[in-house]
């Protein structure tokens, strides 16, 4: 297993070492061959395009579409750039905005959440401990590991690429209890527009004009921590620069109401989607799970999903 990991390493590697004009030309054929001839998912795309935007014509969302194409060829092209990039480079291809925000919580020891979605190239978001001044914090990224272990490896090389850490998900509350045991400010960030799984569905909410079963877990282990939160705001002026805004949601998770953060950051998620919908993960199969199968499957009762089958 070791073996595959250092070839897979060493191959990306070798790739990651090519300028970016090069890897863009890369993207551009990837692009050409998987959105125009082979039409990787294009189904779930289209679909998901619209019934997102009803409202656009055919016209508009095939737009998107072949957009969206050469958008997500230049994510992985961008993504592997990681492995070789140094940090006064990355400094040149990303800014962050209101991060000062961050450094003035983490100077009042206040730990921070920063919540997000499949939006721009989320991975370049591990380049956020440049931005950071306070020597003890630690920055990093909630992750759910890969089923294939040698890109799981790969990609926890990639993320902790600019100095942060990857935790799996499972095991992030017991993390930041040790980080704050230890007066280490942290900012670790929630991607949070995943599909959650039937027993883990909590809460629906109108989002892109469809029904849509989000995950609560993330605003839960806030709450406990009384993270300051901040929505992560990204842009992409142009190919390769992004535009990182981190915009406070609130000073104290603990003082919200329950799925107040949730509802919150679905609605920021779908403006910055609206704006510019190109940028996002259609490919994912969001809305595979259906308010009226759960209902066929679970019963709720004090909060808790039980299946029908138990009862």
């Amino acid at each position: 297993m070791k073996i595959l990991y250092y070839i897979t390493y060493a191959i990306f590697y070798t790739l990651s070492l090519l300028p970016f004009c090069v890897l863009y030309v890369i993207s551009d054929v990837f692009s050409f061959l998987v959105g125009g001839v082979i039409g990787y998912r294009r189904k779930v795309i289209r679909k998901n395009l619209k019934n997102s935007f009803p409202e656009k014509s055919d016209k508009e969302l095939r737009k998107i579409e072949k957009e969206f194409y050469r958008w997500i060829c230049d994510y992985f092209v961008e993504t592997i750039k990681l492995l070789s990039m140094s940090r006064e480079k990355m400094a040149r291809h990303i800014k962050f905005e209101n991060i000062e925000e961050i450094n003035e919580c983490f100077d009042k020891g206040i730990s921070c959440a920063a919540i997000l979605g499949h939006y721009c190239n989320w991975e370049w978001l591990s380049a956020t401990p440049i931005g950071i001044n306070n020597e003890k914090a630690v920055c990093g990224l909630i992750y759910h590991p890969l089923y294939n272990a040698t890109f799981d490896q790969l990609f926890i090389k990639i993320r902790e690429s600019m100095g942060g850490v990857c935790v799996p998900k499972k095991d992030i509350l017991r993390y930041l209890r040790t980080y704050s045991r230890e007066k280490r400010p942290s900012l670790f960030g929630y991607i949070s527009d995943q599909t959650p799984k039937w027993e883990n569905i909590h809460l629906w909410l109108p989002f892109l004009n469809q029904d849509t079963p989000v995950f609560t877990g993330g605003e839960r282990i806030m709450q406990m921590m009384h993270n300051a939160v901040f929505y992560v705001d990204m842009t992409r002026p142009k190919r390769g620069q992004y535009v990182c805004r981190f915009v406070r949601m609130y000073d104290d998770a603990a003082s919200t109401d329950k799925f107040e953060i949730t509802k919150k950051f679905y609605d920021m998620l779908g403006e910055t989607i609206r704006r510019a919908p190109q940028y996002y993960l259609w490919s994912h199969n969001r809305w595979k799970r259906t308010h009226e199968e759960f209902d066929k499957r679970f019963i709720v009762e004090n909060g808790h999903n039980i299946r029908r089958t138990d009862k």
